[in-house]
């Protein structure tokens, strides 16, 4: 029954437990999907074998490893995952014949470099993803994450100044917005095109 002038009656205790749940049970399947597909994409090759290998990590992870709960509020955008995926191929050809060129440029020693990148929408799904991508791209490296701050510590290969600091912030915060173009919800997403963070690190 609802009463005079109130609209819709408000969700039990009951109810809420059971969207808690639903919601909670939606994360772990979500979870569960991202861990096998991560597994097959360390591997390098999708296979029957890589594919049962990873559906029994994933279980092993998430049963004796749980992990805090991180909550998916978004929304999976085919337009936004084929630009990614794209994206994703070409820089993954691009930093391959890089890091394939210094390896065979006699005498060259590249100049590395630790940087600090503070995301615009510092969640813990969106530092899970960028963070992974990162570290899938040859060159790029994940040393610490600051999951408070929403900073991600990076190690990126062959740098000559300034400028090249500055461009690889600029591309680690494109690969954070393509990720929340993909799977961000609709408040994600005018945040990230919107928000500025003006602090830099050394």
């Amino acid at each position: 029954m609802t009463s005079p002038g109130t609209g819709a009656a408000r969700p039990s205790g009951t109810s809420r437990r059971a969207q808690a749940w639903a919601g909670r049970r939606r994360d772990q399947v979500i979870a569960y999907g991202w861990l096998v597909l991560v597994w097959n994409l360390f591997w390098g090759d999708f296979s029957w074998g890589n594919l049962l290998g990873g559906l029994l990590v994933a279980a092993a992870v998430l049963v004796f490893f749980p992990l805090p709960p991180v909550t998916f509020s978004g929304r999976l955008r085919l337009r936004g995952l084929l630009v990614f995926v794209g994206r994703f191929v070409v820089e993954l050809v691009r930093a391959s014949a890089h890091v394939a060129r210094i390896a065979v440029q006699p005498g060259y020693v590249p100049r590395s470099a630790i940087i600090a990148v503070q995301l615009r929408v510092p969640t813990d799904l969106g530092l899970a993803l960028t963070a992974e991508v990162l570290s899938l791209v040859p060159g790029t490296l994940i040393v610490e994450v600051d999951r408070d701050a929403g900073i991600l510590y990076v190690h990126v290969l062959d740098v000559h100044g300034p400028a090249d600091l500055a461009a690889s912030r600029a591309r680690i915060r494109d690969v954070e917005r393509r990720i929340v173009e993909t799977v961000g919800s609709d408040a994600e997403l005018r945040m990230v095109r919107s928000a500025r963070v003006d602090k830099e690190f050394s």
